[in-house]
């Protein structure tokens, strides 16, 4: 059942009884497939208490399965959000800014709610927050906002927007307190689902590798943009390496078909025997490997908490680049680990340092100096711990506050 556009979901009858009686809980916007699942963990913990207690919570928003699994009414799929590029956002505005309009109208006038809930999506999600706030309906943002790496500006609507921010980064309180914006550190949900200990050698049997190979993870991102930048300087610098050491092997999990399908066009033959590439299982691959050559991103952070020594990349269109550079802070990382660590822990290759050359010498240190690997991997297990916290308890603890 949706209300604004088709969504793949079933109603049950809560569902059918929360649409006759026109009573709200909770609003919900997820604005991408990570945000679903961080909401949702948070919203089984909170639905749990209420269960316990004896009282149902109505819920309904912009979802994915995660969110449609737990009970919420979506009133249109996460996919509509889901949006990337300059030039895509431009194209899809009009539709966005529609979906915002119905969504403001129906929150203020017709079904408010008794909290809102924002998951990320901080360009969808403040105005919205914005409006409701303005209307008296407390206003949680789940999942700060990067303010810390670009457009700071945005603190200043994070603080009108919001009454609430929880953070997945232990720095970022401290950052929103100095303007007053009142928020709690959750730690990160993935640190708990990944353990401290990994039993590579485990890993490496249950993908099909031998016990001794030297393996080398290769993840060129999530979104085809990402692949069409990056997979053709791997796959290049993957070859010089296998000139230097022949028996490395390659492993390269993609989340869908469509990814996997172009990986594999570029894929030559000669490196085929060498290299596994999947659907799924990135953390099964991280586990398994000696170190990663990867996309900026979330899948760094996830690699720290592996342990694994890695070289972050990353390469967009130049006009792209340039202007994010313009609303960039002083903050001289991009990886997810070194902005944690506060230093150049791991290497980032940027715009013209994405080549084979550099690439494979960087990676060549990642995978054969001991020293480096040892530092890593106290450094890295500090982190994983410093993030591993009772996140889905503490969110559902400050949405019950304002419920």
């Amino acid at each position: 059942m949706a209300l604004f556009g088709e969504v793949d979901s079933q109603p049950n009858m809560q569902r059918l009884a929360y649409v006759q009686n026109n009573l709200l809980d909770i609003a919900i916007v997820a604005g991408e497939a990570s945000g679903d699942w961080i909401a949702a963990l948070a919203i089984e913990s909170l639905i749990a208490e209420q269960v316990h207690l004896g009282v149902p919570l109505m819920l309904e928003g912009i979802t994915g399965p995660r969110l449609n699994e737990c009970g919420v009414l979506p009133l249109e799929s996460i996919h509509s959000l889901s949006v990337r590029g300059y030039l895509e956002v431009i194209r899809h505005l009009p539709r966005l800014l529609r979906l915002q309009r119905q969504l403001i109208r129906r929150w203020t006038f017709d079904n408010p709610p008794r909290v809102f809930l924002g998951v990320d999506a901080p360009d969808f999600n403040l105005k919205i927050e914005l409006a409701l706030k303005q209307k008296g309906i407390p206003t949680i943002h789940l999942v700060c906002p990067s303010i810390w790496a670009w457009r700071m500006q945005r603190i200043h609507l994070l603080k009108k927007a919001c009454d609430h921010v929880l953070c997945l980064f232990p720095f970022e309180p401290k950052i929103l307190s100095q303007a007053k914006i009142e928020s709690t550190y959750i730690g990160h949900p993935m640190a708990q689902r990944i353990p401290q200990q990994v039993n590579m050698l485990a890993y490496r049997h249950d993908l099909g590798f031998d016990s001794d190979v030297e393996l080398l993870a290769v993840l060129p991102g999530s979104r085809l943009s990402e692949l069409v930048h990056l997979t053709q300087p791997f796959i290049q610098t993957c070859i010089a390496l296998k000139k230097i050491k022949p028996h490395l092997e390659f492993i390269t999990p993609l989340p869908n078909q469509t990814l996997l399908n172009y990986f594999l066009q570029q894929l030559p033959n000669s490196l085929r025997a060498s290299w596994k590439v999947q659907i799924g299982q990135s953390h099964e691959s991280m586990a398994a490997v000696n170190a990663v050559l990867l996309a900026s991103g979330t899948a760094t952070l996830e690699a720290m908490m592996f342990k694994k020594p890695m070289v972050i990349a990353y390469k967009m269109p130049s006009f792209s680049y340039y202007w994010m550079k313009q609303h960039a802070t002083d903050l001289p990382y991009v990886g997810l680990p070194n902005i944690l660590l506060k230093e150049f822990v791991v290497p980032e290759c940027l715009q013209s340092q994405v080549n084979p050359d550099h690439l494979k010498r960087q990676i060549l240190f990642q995978l054969d100096s001991d020293s480096n690997r040892t530092r890593i991997e106290a450094l890295f297990a500090e982190q994983h711990a410093l993030l591993s916290q009772p996140s889905n308890q503490l969110a559902a603890q400050i949405i019950r506050r304002y419920l």
